[in-house]
C-alpha cells in the first residue's frame, strides 16, 4: 500500500506549510481530537474496569462465592454439608452463618443486618479480619457477647470500642408483664471499614453462639458460606452439593445476591465505550474534510503528477497516506495520554479534590469513594486498533476524488 513516492509525497504534504492556513488548522484539530478521544477511552474505561474489580474484591469480602441454605429454615444438619464442601478439590473454604435484620440502641438507633460467625471458619471465606480498623477478631468469643461493627454503622449509633450496644432481635418473649422483644447488650469489641457503604453502615458481626441464644436458634444456623477456587463457577459447584445432599436446599451464588448491580456496571461500561467511540469517530471523520480541501488545493500537483506518469492508484495512496498518518500520530499521543492519566487517577483525582474542595464520589451515595483504576492492555490495543481504522476509512472517499481529477481540466485552471 505505502509505496516510496506516495510515502513520500504524502509526508511532504503533511509537513508542508500551506498557503491556506485553515487547512492546517483542521488538520491539527483532527489529529488532536483524535488524540482526546483515545485518551479519554482509555481512562474511563480503565477507571471503570477498577470499579468493577474493587467493587467485586470488596462485595466478595463479605457476601461469600456461594451460599447453601435450608429450604425449611431449620439448618440443622449444617456439618454434614460443610463436611461434603471439605471434600470437594473446587472448595476453598467453609463456614456456618447466621443473619436476621435487627435493630440496634446505642446513644442513637439504627436498624441493622446481625451475621453470627465462627471467627476460626469465617477467616476463609470473607476479608472481615483484614478489613478491622480497632480492636480486634479476638473479642468474638462464646458467651462474652461481643460485637463488630461498620465503621459507619458505630458513628450513627454514637459508640466506639468498651461502649455498650442493645440489640432488639424480631423474636418475641413471653413475660408475666406480657409479650416483649427478644433484647441482649452487647458490648462494641471492634470496628471494620469494608469500603463498601452498605456494609460499613448496616453490618453487625457477632459470634455464631451467640447470635444462636440472641435470636433463639438453639443449635441451627441461617445457612453455610462458601469460597470456591473459581467464584464464576459458585453457582454450579454449590449446586453440585446441595444435589448431593439429603433434603431440600436453596443455593444462591454472588452474582445473584448482586446481580443488578453487576448487570448495571457492564451496561453503563458498554454504553461509555459506544458515546466514547462516537467522539474517536467524529474527529477521524474529520479527516475528510481536511483531505478534500488538500485535495481542492493541490489539484495542480497532482495533475503534474500525473502528467509526469503517476497513476491514479499512487495518487490515491498518497491521500491515504497523508490521512493515515494523522490519525496515527493522534492515536499515538492519545494512547501515550490515556496510558499516563490511567496510570496515575488516584493521584491526580484527589489532587483535584484538594484543589478545588470537592468530593467526586460520595461514601453516602457510592458504594466505593475512591477512584480506582485497572488499565488492561486488551483495551488499549482495541482503542488504537478502532482509532486507526475510522482514520483509514475516513481517507478513501477524498484519495478516490484526488485519483478522479482530470490533468488538463485541473491546468486549464492554474
Amino acid at each position: 500500500m505505502f509505496q516510496p513516492l506516495s510515502l513520500f509525497v504524502g509526508l511532504r504534504y503533511l509537513r508542508a506549510r500551506r498557503r491556506n492556513g485553515f487547512i492546517s488548522f483542521i488538520s491539527l484539530s483532527s489529529m488532536i481530537g483524535i488524540a482526546l478521544g483515545v485518551a479519554t477511552l482509555i481512562t474511563v474505561l480503565s477507571v471503570m474496569n477498577g470499579f468493577e474489580k474493587e467493587l467485586t474484591q470488596r462485595i466478595l469480602g463479605f457476601v461469600s462465592h456461594a451460599t447453601i441454605e435450608s429450604w425449611s429454615g431449620d439448618f440443622t444438619d449444617w456439618q454434614e454439608v460443610i463436611e461434603k464442601a471439605d471434600s470437594n478439590p473446587e472448595v476453598l473454604a467453609a463456614a456456618p452463618y447466621v443473619e436476621q435484620e435487627t435493630l440496634l440502641k446505642g446513644r442513637g438507633i439504627n436498624g441493622a443486618l446481625v451475621r453470627g460467625i465462627l471467627p476460626e471458619a469465617e477467616a476463609g471465606v470473607s476479608d472481615i479480619q483484614r478489613d478491622i480498623i480497632a480492636g480486634s477478631m479476638d473479642a468474638l468469643q462464646p458467651g462474652a457477647f461481643n460485637v463488630l461493627l461498620g465503621e459507619g454503622l458505630a458513628m450513627r449509633l454514637g459508640v466506639g470500642i468498651g461502649d455498650s450496644v442493645t440489640i432488639f432481635a424480631p423474636q418475641v418473649r413471653a413475660t408475666p408483664a406480657g409479650v416483649i422483644p427478644q433484647v441482649k447488650r452487647f458490648t462494641v469489641g471492634g470496628i471494620f471499614a469494608a469500603g463498601v457503604n452498605d456494609y460499613d453502615t448496616a453490618l453487625a458481626v457477632v459470634h455464631m453462639h451467640d447470635a444462636q441464644r440472641l435470636l433463639r436458634m438453639d443449635n441451627t444456623v441461617s445457612g453455610v458460606r462458601l469460597k470456591l477456587q473459581d467464584m464464576f463457577r459458585a453457582w454450579q459447584v454449590a449446586a453440585q452439593l446441595a444435589n448431593e445432599l439429603p433434603g431440600v436446599y436453596n443455593v444462591r451464588d454472588w452474582t445473584q445476591s448482586h446481580s443488578n448491580l453487576f448487570r448495571a456496571v457492564r451496561m453503563e461500561k458498554l454504553v461509555m465505550f459506544v458515546i466514547l467511540s462516537m467522539i474517536v469517530a467524529v474527529a477521524a471523520f474529520n479527516i475528510i474534510s481536511t483531505l478534500i480541501m488538500v485535495v481542492t488545493d493541490k489539484q495542480g500537483d497532482i495533475a503534474i503528477l500525473r502528467t509526469m506518469g503517476a497513476s491514479p492508484a499512487t495518487i490515491r495512496r498518497i491521500f491515504i497516506v497523508q490521512g493515515s498518518l494523522i490519525g496515527i500520530v493522534g492515536t499515538a499521543i492519545g494512547v501515550i495520554g490515556g496510558v499516563l492519566l490511567a496510570l496515575n487517577i488516584e493521584t491526580i483525582v484527589p489532587a483535584l479534590e484538594r484543589l478545588f474542595n470537592v468530593e467526586f464520589l460520595s461514601a453516602d451515595v457510592y458504594y466505593i469513594s475512591e477512584l480506582p483504576s485497572d488499565l488492561q492492555l486488551y483495551d488499549v490495543v482495541r482503542f488504537s486498533v478502532l482509532a486507526m481504522m475510522l482514520s483509514l476509512v475516513a481517507t478513501l472517499y477524498p484519495a478516490s476524488r484526488a485519483a478522479r481529477v482530470q490533468p488538463a481540466e485541473a491546468l486549464s485552471h492554474e
